[in-house]
């Protein structure tokens, strides 16, 4: 076990379903029945996939709650609450922990750009604010702001509650120094890398694809890890990849909102600026699912 935090596995990052343009919890609900029932490690409540930078203040802690209390510790739920607002993010860090939600995810502040010392101060109070486990989540293609494994390292020794990263730069060079300092446990956020952070030692993931593959996450990290069995990793490796790439032909969770449609009916809405699927995409998509058997060619499009 970790010396860092009890979480591993395969962790699913939500969407947050929509209807008529407001939240639909009904739909909602049945994602997280669906992820008990199939075995998957975890949930993220309120990322990027949940397209919570355009969620109300009032809509991003109605799912935090909604999810925490429908979930009922059938699995842990990590919500994410970061923002480019410090004082913000810990005031949804405070409601998190308040309806029960297990952990916190912290994106680094997006658009205005901290320096270190901005870093160390935005975690910090998040971290004085809660007694919930932190995710730090770097993400440097998506807020313009990226942060250093030394930083990372340092901000878990100083605070005991910052217990693991989100990792989602490109590359593996910023995983093999997360595990080099040993000082937080790594989770795998770039979905086309999930076989080579397991292969790492990596403890765990939270990714879009987890959606659509959620069995062969949980199990990836099980034969990858523990139970050591490499010729089936790289069967489910190899079935993973296909999903991973065509789930970000656009910005997410544009893709996997329309595969979800198409497999269990669930509504593609997403919010503005984002826009729906296009046509080609549709069609690559599409095609993705077929080929991995998720789709019936009988009810696809032609």
């Amino acid at each position: 076990m970790s010396a860092h935090s009890a979480f591993h596995g395969s962790f699913v990052a939500l969407p947050t379903p929509f209807r008529n343009g407001k939240v639909d919890m009904r739909q909602l609900d049945a994602l997280i029945d669906y992820h008990v029932d199939v075995g998957s490690d975890g949930l993220l409540v309120c990322g990027t996939t949940g397209e919570s930078v355009t969620l109300t203040n009032f809509e991003q802690r109605k799912v935090m709650r909604f999810v925490a209390e429908h979930t009922a510790g059938r699995l842990p739920v990590i919500a994410g609450v970061g923002t480019n607002s410090t004082a913000e993010t810990v005031q949804l860090a405070g409601y998190a922990e308040e309806v029960g939600c297990d952990a916190l995810l912290v994106v680094t502040p997006y658009y205005n750009k901290p320096s270190p010392n901005g870093l160390r101060l935005h975690y910090g109070e998040v971290a004085l604010a809660t007694g919930l486990p932190i995710f730090l989540y770097n993400n440097p293609g998506r807020t313009g702001c990226d942060l250093d494994p030394d930083l990372a390292a340092e901000l878990a020794r100083t605070h005991e509650t910052i217990v693991a990263v989100k990792e989602a730069a490109p590359g593996l060079e910023r995983a093999r120094r997360h595990l080099v300092l040993g000082a937080l446990d790594l989770f795998c956020g770039e979905d086309s890398l999930l076989a080579d952070y397991v292969a790492l030692g990596a403890r765990g993931s939270i990714t879009v694809t987890a959606n659509l593959l959620p069995q062969e996450l949980s199990d990836l990290f099980r034969v990858g890890g523990p139970e050591r069995d490499p010729e089936r990793a790289g069967t489910l490796a190899a079935r993973i990849a296909p999903i991973a790439e065509a789930l970000f032909c656009e910005s997410s969770p544009v893709p996997v909102k329309w595969a979800l449609s198409r497999i269990f009916g669930m509504t593609p809405d997403v919010r503005a600026p984002l826009a729906q699927l296009e046509p080609e995409s549709e069609r690559l998509l599409e095609a993705a699912l077929l080929s991995a058997g998720l789709l019936d060619r009988e009810f696809a499009r032609h």
